[in-house]
C-alpha cells in the first residue's frame, strides 16, 4: 500500500472537503478559521470566484503553453499587469514555479551579471530547500542538515533581531551594519560579493521585520561597492505586509525582487523582476524551465492582481494587521515574550520565565487552537513562535473571532 513520506507531518488534523474565503470545512462538515492561508499563498482567500472563473476559462482554452516555445496571452497580460505594481525600473521578468526556483534564478543572475562568486545572506532568513537555497537559509538547521557539502560562496551576516539580542532596535542595527563591514574585511571582500539577499520580514525565522536604517544601510553599501540588493518578497509580496511589497516600508530600492506565494492565490508560479539592463546580463540558457509561467497559473495571477486592486486588499491587510497585532498583544501573557510583525504577518514568540525559547508551549498552543477551529502554524529557529497569516480578505469580525479563540488558548495551555 502506498502512502505519503513519513517525514511529511501535518500541522493540523484537518482533512479538507472545501474552503471559501478564510473558512475551511473538513470532511465532517466542521468549519475552521484559516490563519495559515496555505503558508501565505491564498491571498484572495480560498476559491475567490473571480480567480476560479479565470482558471476554469483558461483550462478550456490552453493548459500548458511552454513559454520559450510558444507565447500565450495570459502571460502577456500578467507581464503587463505586474508593470503597474512592481518597483520603478524593475521592468524585466523571468517566471518559474516555486520560491526556491526564483531565488536560484536571482542567485544565477547576480553571479553572472557581476562576475563575482559570493553572496551575503542574513541570519534567520529562509530562501528555500534546494541545495543552493538551503545553503542560503539560516532560519533553522532542519532545512539544510544531512545534505552537506552545501554550496560555497555564501556568507551570513547578522539581522537586527533586537528581541533576541536584548538591545534596542537602534543598537541592534548599528551592531549588524558594523558586522557586515567586518565581513567585508574578513570573509568576502566587496569586489568578490555579488549580492545581498534578504527578506524584508524574516519568514520562517519568526516574522521579524527589518527596519529603515538597516535596509538603507544595505543599499548604501551596495551602491558603494557595486553589489546587487536582492529582496526576497516570496512571502511578503502582494499586499501581505500592508504595502504591495514588504521593502516599501523601508523606502529602499531593490535591484532584484523575487516573487511567488500570494501572486496567484494558490496556483504555482514564481518569478524574478529586475531592470532590463541587468536581466540582459544573464547568460544564454540560464533562464528556462518546462512549467514556468503555466497558462492557467498566469490567468489566476492576473485575476488575483485584479481582485487585490478592486477589493482594496493592500489597505485591508494594513488595517486588519493593526487589529490583529494589537489584539495579539492584548491577549499575550507572561509566556509570550514578543508579538511582532507587519500587516497580516504576525508572530507570537513563546519564552520561559528565564527568557529561553518555549517550544513545547508554542506547539501546545498551536494544537489547542486547531482543536478549537483556528488553524495556525509555528516558525522560528526553535519553532517557538506561533504565526498568524490569514488571507488578505479577512474581515474585522473574523479577526475578532480568531483573537477570541487565541485568548482562550493562552489561558488553557
Amino acid at each position: 500500500m502506498t502512502a505519503l513520506s513519513p517525514i511529511l507531518k501535518q500541522a493540523t488534523p484537518v482533512v479538507v472537503d472545501h474552503a471559501q474565503g478564510c473558512e475551511v470545512f473538513d470532511t465532517d462538515g466542521r468549519r475552521h478559521l484559516d490563519f495559515t492561508a496555505g503558508i501565505g499563498v491564498v491571498s484572495t482567500g480560498h476559491c475567490h470566484p473571480k480567480v476560479v472563473a479565470a482558471a476554469q476559462e483558461q483550462v478550456g482554452k490552453l493548459i500548458h503553453g511552454q513559454y520559450t516555445t510558444v507565447m500565450h496571452q495570459p502571460l502577456q497580460r500578467l507581464v503587463e499587469k505586474l508593470g503597474g505594481v512592481l518597483p520603478q525600473g524593475l521592468d524585466s521578468l523571468f517566471f518559474a514555479n516555486s520560491g526556491s526556483e526564483a531565488l536560484e534564478a536571482a542567485l544565477r543572475l547576480s553571479r553572472q551579471a557581476t562576475g563575482r562568486p559570493n553572496v551575503i545572506v542574513f541570519h534567520g532568513g529562509f530562501h528555500g530547500r534546494t541545495v543552493a537555497t538551503a545553503t542560503m537559509t539560516t532560519s533553522g538547521t532542519r532545512f539544510s542538515a544531512g545534505i552537506s557539502p552545501l554550496m560555497g560562496g555564501v556568507h551570513v551576516a547578522p539581522f537586527p533581531t533586537a528581541y533576541r539580542y536584548g538591545w534596542s532596535e537602534e543598537e541592534a542595527t548599528r551592531f549588524c551594519l558594523q558586522e557586515l563591514d567586518y565581513i567585508f574585511a574578513t570573509l568576502s571582500a566587496p569586489d568578490e560579493t555579488a549580492a545581498f539577499i534578504i527578506e524584508p520580514v524574516l519568514g520562517e525565522g519568526g516574522y521579524i521585520p527589518a527596519n529603515t536604517a538597516f535596509m538603507q544601510g544595505l543599499r548604501e553599501r551596495a551602491d558603494e561597492h557595486g553589489i546587487l540588493l536582492v529582496v526576497d518578497e516570496v512571502q511578503t509580496g502582494f499586499g501581505r505586509t500592508g504595502r504591495y511589497f514588504g521593502h516599501e516600508h523601508f523606502d529602499v530600492r531593490p535591484d532584484v525582487v523575487t516573487l511567488a506565494k500570494g501572486i496567484a492565490s494558490g496556483f504555482p508560479i514564481s518569478g524574478i523582476a529586475a531592470s532590463e539592463e541587468l536581466m540582459a546580463k544573464a547568460w544564454p540558457g540560464s533562464q528556462g524551465g518546462t512549467y514556468g509561467a503555466n497558462a492557467v497559473a498566469c490567468a489566476a495571477a492576473v485575476a488575483t492582481l485584479e481582485v487585490i486592486e478592486e477589493e482594496g486588499l493592500v489597505a485591508n491587510s494594513e488595517e486588519r494587521g493593526k487589529q490583529l497585532i494589537e489584539g495579539a498583544r492584548q491577549a499575550a501573557d507572561d509566556g509570550v515574550g514578543d508579538v511582532r510583525g507587519l500587516g497580516l504577518l504576525v508572530g507570537n514568540e513563546f519564552t520561559t520565565a528565564d527568557g529561553e525559547p518555549d517550544t513545547a508551549r508554542a506547539k501546545a498552543a498551536q494544537q489547542k487552537a486547531a482543536e478549537k477551529g483556528l488553524l495556525m502554524l509555528t516558525n522560528g529557529a526553535h519553532t517557538n513562535c506561533v504565526r498568524m497569516i490569514p488571507p488578505l480578505v479577512i474581515t474585522p469580525e473574523e479577526v475578532d473571532e480568531g483573537l477570541q479563540i487565541w485568548s482562550e488558548v493562552l489561558k488553557e495551555v
